[in-house]
């Protein structure tokens, strides 16, 4: 039954293509990925439909049915994968998803995957294993995958007042002197996130720590 999911999937993904869209897609994504050319809204429609129809098979193996969609060529498949496995993984992680997690991260790579990833699954997984967080994101921190440090300096944007900021002002201490783009803009989207919830410590920090222009420039934006 798996493959009837992806297999339909695909077709009905193939189906709905659209060369005219996809150009102009994939010159966003620097041309990364080749796209199919099928915009959010219809994709997640297409998504749903086969979804519910393989509900249960896709139940039973989804951490696989993703793994397989994740490697498929067109960046809608990669989209649908993660999708797929954000509303499976709920509450629902093994310790050893965390492989899985890595996988993800450091496969077909670029900022609108690895930032949904970070957010949402490691995110949610070191909810789940909280005494699991200094190690994973120690070796994702010390990793020469760009990626992986990104996703160490980000993963708590889904805990709001629960961040724990001394991890945040660590990781963002230990990668300031990046010259890469995404990390420094890692750095002041993670603090200004969190700065809704504690505005002078984010102030504090970033006036005392000899942070990149674009970090701090982040970083300060919501606050008054």
């Amino acid at each position: 039954m798996k493959m009837n999911f992806i297999t339909d999937l695909e077709n009905s993904l193939q189906s709905n293509s659209n060369r005219e869209t996809a150009i102009p897609m994939e010159n966003y994504m620097k041309n990364n990925f080749d796209f199919l050319g099928i915009k959010t809204d219809e994709r997640r429609t297409i998504f749903k439909a086969n979804y519910e129809k393989y509900k249960s098979e896709i139940k039973a193996d989804f951490r696989n049915i993703g793994w397989e969609l994740f490697n498929k060529n067109e960046r809608e498949f990669h989209q649908c994968a993660i999708d797929l496995l954000v509303k499976e993984f709920k509450k629902n992680y093994r310790l050893e998803d965390i492989d899985l997690i890595e996988k993800l991260i450091i496969t077909n790579s670029w900022w609108d995957s690895v930032d949904v990833v970070a957010k949402y699954l490691l995110g949610g997984y070191l909810r789940q294993f909280p005494n699991e967080t200094y190690e994973v994101i120690e070796r994702f921190s010390n990793s020469n995958t760009m990626w992986l440090n990104r996703s160490a300096i980000i993963f708590q944007l889904s805990y709001k007042d629960k961040t724990n900021f001394e991890l945040l002002k660590s990781e963002c201490e230990k990668h300031k002197e990046s010259n890469e783009f995404f990390i420094q803009k890692a750095i002041g989207w993670a603090l200004r996130d969190y700065s809704r919830f504690n505005p002078i410590g984010v102030t504090n920090f970033v006036n005392s720590t000899n942070l990149k222009p674009l970090s701090k420039r982040e970083a300060l934006r919501n606050i008054k």
